[in-house]
């Protein structure tokens, strides 16, 4: 089902197809964290990886919450942006040699993932709230100010110690 599919007849629908693409999003970068934390040399990036994983695990578990809460399955949609995100990273990573200049890599990654889901927690959150679905919305909020803070921690060692190395 793409974006302007026919089976988006509604706002609803168009909140459950972008629920059901976090969803997606959230369960592949579940998948692909163990390989990046395997990859990383740097401690404090390895533990921050560490670190997001649990919390995307609990991301994917609030998604099912709200799914429930708008009595939906809980199942996601093919999310060719963040396949190709997560694709990229791959790529990249298969091609440094340099464990610093990948330890930087794999951050800039990491936070490109993160500016994505940012973006659709965001607009979820609105049309929750637009919506009058403040639970939804609040279950959201938290998952955003996660996110926020996870990109706020990669931005944080890349300039502190990554970036001067590599």
């Amino acid at each position: 089902m793409g974006i302007f599919s026919a089976d988006i007849k509604s706002f609803e629908d168009l909140f459950l197809h972008q629920l059901r693409d976090i969803y997606y999003a959230e369960k592949q970068i579940v998948k692909a964290l163990p390989d990046m934390i395997e990859k990383a040399d740097n401690a404090q990036l390895r533990q921050a990886f560490q670190h997001h994983l649990e919390e995307s695990r609990g991301h994917v578990q609030r998604l099912e919450q709200v799914f429930g809460m708008i009595g939906q399955e809980a199942k996601g949609v093919n999310c060719p942006a963040i396949d190709g995100i997560i694709e990229e990273a791959n790529d990249i990573a298969g091609d440094v040699s340099d464990a610093r200049v990948l330890d930087a890599a794999l951050a800039a990654a990491a936070q490109a993932v993160e500016h994505y889901e940012m973006s659709r927690y965001g607009t979820l959150i609105a049309w929750a709230q637009e919506m009058g679905n403040q639970e939804c919305a609040r279950l959201l909020q938290q998952t955003l100010e996660e996110e926020k803070a996870a990109d706020r921690k990669l931005t944080e060692i890349a300039e502190d110690r990554l970036n001067r190395a590599a």
